[in-house]
């Protein structure tokens, strides 16, 4: 235990994202089982106060149909199946309403607790679950002190609604010897609904408290130390030297796309030969877009396939300058540039129609 207090002093962080999906993917999720049976007796017991009479009929109904028609049995294949089939529509009329009703509760109950998860891992048999010495200290944990104090404090509330709906419900019974057999099935009947519904209450309310303590509970187990965090981000993240090689494969996509626009460009303007930016302009275009833009390596590069395609090369240093560093590539040529492009565009279509 002072191994699991140092940890948990360490673990001061709260969990990453990854660390709660792949807790979430293990089935470790904050649920409380307390709440679903509290609200699946909660559904039952309304479910049997709404739909108690149609079951208790359909029931009867049953009955009659099973020992009222024992002399008619005829023992063949189609008469069998058939008393069957009947029968078994009887019980599902009887108890299809209260049997929907506690499903959906208990479908419903779990879903707003975790949501939709389905997952095999926790049937995974692990030695940690039936280790001896690990179970030990399982049986001395906070934890199981915590669920030993829960399940006192349940015995207590259903004690205190057994005496509470007693206490009230006590005229009634001392009055029992004097009423006749169906008035004492329904005293009995109303006082036993009375100190179930009321338990039920009193078991959902404990359930709530249970579900926000297996939430504190679940976020205090996940916690991380700062050092996993640093190794959750970097693992994320991946190697640097990945990292790096993925930046440099981008690097070299881009310049390839880059690369191939120029053929498609009207013109290439450079500074002369530290900046080059290659622009493309049709009837589409609302204005000039750059598709190609370098310095240095680059920029001789570009030129080299401008020269390799027959695109027009027109030395503009202040020209240049000013769209290599307000232009990025695929972008617009900015307004206040657009007599400069204009002039060399227009220069440029003069050219190819001489030629």
């Amino acid at each position: 235990m002072a191994e699991d207090v140092f940890e948990s002093e360490d673990r001061t962080e709260p969990a990453t994202p990854r660390k709660l999906e792949e807790a979430r993917e293990r089935g470790q999720v904050a649920r409380s089982t307390d709440l679903n049976s509290a609200l699946v007796l909660l559904a039952a017991m309304l479910a049997f106060h709404f739909f108690g009479r149609g079951y208790f009929d359909g029931m009867a109904q049953v009955a009659r149909h099973v020992f009222g028609t024992l002399d008619e049995i005829d023992f063949t294949a189609d008469s069998l199946t058939s008393r069957f089939g009947l029968l078994l529509w009887l019980l599902v009329r009887a108890l299809g309403p209260f049997l929907a009703a506690v499903l959906a509760v208990a479908l419903a109950s779990n879903w707003v607790q975790v949501g939709f998860l389905f997952t095999g891992t926790p049937l995974t048999p692990t030695w940690s679950k039936i280790d001896p010495i690990q179970g030990f200290k399982r049986m001395f944990s906070m934890r199981a002190l915590v669920r030993l104090a829960a399940g006192l404090l349940k015995l207590a509330v259903i004690a205190g609604v057994l005496w509470w709906t007693l206490s009230e419900q006590m005229p009634a019974l001392l009055a029992l010897p004097a009423l006749s057999v169906p008035q004492i099935a329904a005293v009995i009947a109303d006082c036993a609904f009375a100190v179930a519904i009321r338990a039920a209450i009193a078991l959902t309310a404990l359930g709530i408290l249970d579900f926000a303590f297996q939430r504190f509970q679940y976020a205090r187990d996940l916690r991380m130390s700062k050092q996993e965090v640093k190794e959750e981000l970097k693992r994320l993240e991946g190697n640097p030297r990945v990292r790096e090689r993925r930046r440099a494969i981008q690097r070299q996509l881009a310049m390839q796309r880059m690369m191939a626009a120029v053929p498609k460009a009207a013109v290439v303007v450079t500074n002369p030969t530290h900046l080059a930016v290659a622009l493309a302009y049709d009837e589409k275009m609302a204005a000039p877009k750059v598709v190609a833009k370098g310095a240095d390596l680059v920029a001789e590069r570009i030129r080299e396939v401008a020269h390799e395609y027959d695109v027009p090369i027109i030395q503009k240093p202040p020209l240049a300058q000013a769209l290599f560093k307000g232009c990025e590539v695929g972008q617009e040529v900015p307004p206040k540039l657009y007599e400069a492009v204009a002039e060399i565009l227009a220069y440029v279509y003069s050219l190819k129609k001489v030629a």
